[in-house]
């Protein structure tokens, strides 16, 4: 609503929806052990939705503060939890129990927006919390290329952007870019192979588990790469998304929303 009030130039309303977005700081950074990490429905997601804003908006009408505060309680989050498993890994996120990897509600969503977060994010915490847990999610890739959707999990079945290779494709697109890194690029491309010979899911199109939200992988690629083959598969996933209906066998419980609705 603030991107779309400022568009329609309507600035009072604008402000307001910023301060209501601002005011949930106070909750997200608290203390409680109720309140995930993860994207969907943690801390990350509030994350992005402030960093969303500046970048639509070509201005920091978010304070560097605001968005560090945040950053800060995300990162303290992760090594607790480290902390308490004796894990080497210096970032552990949970969700229901688990030790997600994807971009949902796992760890690859979680890095993935702090590698967004710029100037908010120290040099420190990229190279010594950040880029090991990348590392330590590197390798725990199927020799299919495929990651599983949380650790312990031997089954290499799902290929969706809330779980399996679909979303670690916009992780290590963004990780070569920030840490120039060449295996990183090398680890998206194998994952847009993945997609592109798994991905026409029968399950419908929506962005989370569907046909639709896999062929954002072969955008990201695109513009990653400049290679018009990506742009082409884009095409093709769209291609089975528009003309053939029949395939939605799943229709979503939530057919409005942002991540589950048919396109």
């Amino acid at each position: 609503m603030i991107v779309v009030s400022h568009s329609l130039g309507n600035m009072n309303e604008m402000k307001t929806n910023i301060d209501k977005l601002k005011s949930l700081i106070k909750e997200v950074t608290t203390e409680n052990p109720e309140m995930p990490d993860e994207v969907l429905y943690g801390r990350v997601g509030y994350l992005y939705a402030l960093l969303f804003v500046n970048n639509s908006l070509g201005s920091d009408v978010i304070e560097t503060d605001v968005i560090r505060q945040v950053v800060d309680k995300i990162l303290k989050s992760g090594q607790a939890r480290s902390k308490l498993i004796s894990s080497k890994v210096p970032l552990v996120y949970e969700w229901h129990g688990k030790n997600y990897y994807g971009a949902a509600h796992g760890v690859a969503g979680i890095l993935y927006v702090l590698l967004m977060a710029g100037k908010a994010l120290t040099s420190e915490e990229r190279k010594y919390l950040v880029q090991p847990t990348l590392e330590n999610l590197k390798n725990e890739r199927f020799h299919s290329d495929n990651f599983p959707s949380s650790k312990g999990n031997d089954k290499d079945k799902l290929v969706q952007w809330c779980h399996g290779a679909p979303g670690f494709v916009q992780l290590f697109s963004l990780a070569h870019k920030e840490f120039g890194d060449s295996r990183y690029q090398d680890i998206a491309l194998d994952c847009g192979n993945v997609v592109w010979e798994r991905g026409l899911l029968t399950k419908g199109y929506s962005l989370c588990h569907g046909a639709a939200g896999n062929a954002y992988t072969f955008l990201q690629l695109y513009q990653l790469t400049g290679d018009f083959t990506h742009l082409y598969r884009a095409g093709c996933f769209a291609d089975w998304c528009l003309t053939l209906p029949k395939h939605q066998r799943l229709k979503p419980e939530r057919p409005f929303s942002l991540y589950e609705e048919s396109l």
